[in-house]
């Protein structure tokens, strides 16, 4: 059967969260609303989503994210959006913030927003949170039941934030086409259980071609802090594309490879979008894909400064006990690397990881 997800509502452009509360409206949220933010986005846009609420008279309350998705803090959330009688919830900053503002309202039961202050992941328009525990190792994905209610992405805030971040959503929105290819031709289910429709492939293949396009100028739009057609048209492929071709195609190799790679501690001062780059290149070399793609992919990486070898994750291509640990924690049973059209064994995978290293510093 197939199956399509995505959220009910996506506003995006300069200053848009002066029109939180507004857009809640619009899709007939109510309050009183309890805002989870990462200290950079309150500092930011505080002052901005206050006087939203305070237009339609809303009663709301905003509590600062510790930084982590991790369970404990998911519960914590939950009981106090209980505490103070929510019946709306916004995840406001990055990923992780949104993450568990979403898991959170599901425990709660109630509606819930998110407003990316960086276009680091494609998490925003998703009905999944991935979790952590203390240490930044990956745990596990979270599906629920519903995506968000409303994601609005203020590209005023986005092309303020540092660079890096915004690169990272690049490395992670790269992955989406590649294993929704994987999943297409193996015919593995999507992150909702069924089967990808073809707008959801032509969304992941789309998002490729506008962050190939386009990657570059919108990075120099951000380290500029300017708003371009480029960077609108980056932020809406990071975001919005890769999101939906991601839970409606389906995940492979790459994001499996990236969870492998949260096992060594180095790693972890690095951005989730950051890893799956690696990741990607992994699939690539994985799947036996022309030389000529994994060259181009390289190279674009390496534009926007992106990682392309191990050691930019401080992670040593010739620990083998290293190695031999990102694989078979890539290749745990349940993992999305099984969704390729072929056996994936812990072996191949420390194999593909040296050779994607080797070959990605002859470029």
């Amino acid at each position: 059967m197939l199956v399509f997800c995505s959220p009910l509502r996506y506003v995006q452009g300069p200053n848009a969260s002066s029109e939180l509360a507004q857009q809640m409206d619009a899709v007939g949220m109510v309050p009183p609303v309890l805002i989870i933010a990462g200290n950079s986005s309150r500092k930011i846009a505080e002052s901005l989503w206050s006087q939203s609420m305070k237009r339609l008279g809303w009663e709301f309350q905003i509590q600062t994210f510790t930084g982590e998705c991790t369970p404990l803090e998911i519960d914590a959330v939950t009981e106090k959006a209980k505490s103070i009688g929510a019946k709306s919830i916004v995840g406001a900053g990055g990923g992780k913030s949104l993450d568990t503002a979403r898991a959170a309202a599901f425990l709660a039961n109630i509606p819930f927003a998110l407003a990316p202050s960086i276009a680091s992941t494609d998490a925003p328009c998703s009905a999944l949170s991935v979790v952590y525990d203390d240490q930044g190792k990956f745990l596990e994905y979270r599906v629920f039941k519903r995506n968000p209610d409303l994601v609005i992405v203020d590209t005023t805030l986005i092309a303020n934030a540092p660079v890096r971040y915004f690169a990272a959503g690049i490395g992670d929105g790269l992955s989406t086409f590649f294993e929704a290819e994987a999943c297409k031709i193996s015919g593995k289910p999507n992150m909702r259980g069924g089967q990808s429709t073809l707008t959801a492939f032509a969304l992941a293949r789309l998002c490729m071609d506008t962050l190939l396009a386009d990657g570059e100028d919108a990075c120099v739009s951000v380290a500029n802090k300017t708003i371009t057609p480029a960077l609108e048209r980056v932020v809406e492929a990071n975001t919005l594309l890769s999101g939906l071709g991601f839970e409606s195609s389906g995940l492979a190799a790459a994001h499996a490879i990236h969870n492998g790679l949260t096992i060594i501690p180095a790693t972890h001062e690095f951005l989730h979008g950051e890893k799956v780059a690696i990741g990607v290149l992994t699939q690539l070399i994985l799947e036996g894909q022309p030389s000529s793609l994994f060259q181009t992919l390289v190279r674009f990486l390496k534009l926007i400064g992106l990682p392309t070898r191990l050691k930019h994750l401080g992670v040593d291509v010739n620990d083998s006990a290293a190695i031999q640990a990102i694989a078979t924690r890539a290749t745990l049973p349940g993992e999305t690397i099984h969704n390729e059209p072929f056996v994936v064994t812990a072996s191949m995978v420390a194999d593909a990881l040296r050779a994607a290293d080797a070959l990605s510093a002859k470029v």
